[in-house]
């Protein structure tokens, strides 16, 4: 075994030990302490939830209106003269919203392109390089009751672009 998989197998239950021993020395209430976060946690995990259903819902509609469809149909030209493949472009949009619905998506292109063909390598690229945008936003910016997300919206979406354009770019100029 190299010491890097030492270390990995090793390193969260040292974490662990080392927080405890140092709680235990600061004379902190470890199990106490741990309780009282794990009743935060469940408080919190219980607030989520109408976020959660609200967002799930949002997506079946977005999915069912075939708003997608719709969506493909009209860019179709312009992905085709950037060269961006049109089989993709759904995963773009939905893994800003549903991390599960694109992860889904992704397995369904890996399914029928291979895990090898540029489709492929470039739905995993995305999965990769952007983020659930809308779904952190909803949830967990509700959940801690910040209600002006704004900037944050803007930021995230950015980000989700610039990965999904950068594994556009780094998938084409490695892989083809």
């Amino acid at each position: 075994m190299t010491i890097m998989n030492t270390f990995s197998v090793w390193f969260i239950p040292l974490l662990i030990g080392g927080i405890l021993v140092y709680g235990t020395v600061k004379k902190v209430p470890t199990y106490e302490s741990f309780v009282e976060g794990g009743k935060e946690g469940f408080s919190l995990a219980v607030s989520m939830i109408p976020y959660l259903v609200g967002m799930l819902v949002a997506i079946s509609v977005f999915r069912a209106s075939g708003a997608m469809d719709a969506i493909i149909s009209v860019g179709k030209p312009v992905f085709e003269w950037f060269h961006i493949p049109a089989e993709v472009v759904p995963l773009g949009l939905m893994r800003t919203i549903s991390g599960s619905g694109a992860l889904g998506m992704t397995s369904d292109l890996i399914a029928s392109y291979g895990p090898d063909s540029f489709i492929g390598r470039l739905a995993s690229t995305i999965q990769g390089s952007t983020d659930t945008t809308f779904y952190v936003l909803t949830v967990y910016f509700g959940a801690v009751g910040i209600r002006k997300m704004g900037y944050a919206l803007k930021v995230g979406l950015l980000a989700d672009l610039v990965g999904f354009l950068a594994s556009i770019f780094a998938v084409t100029v490695f892989f083809s």
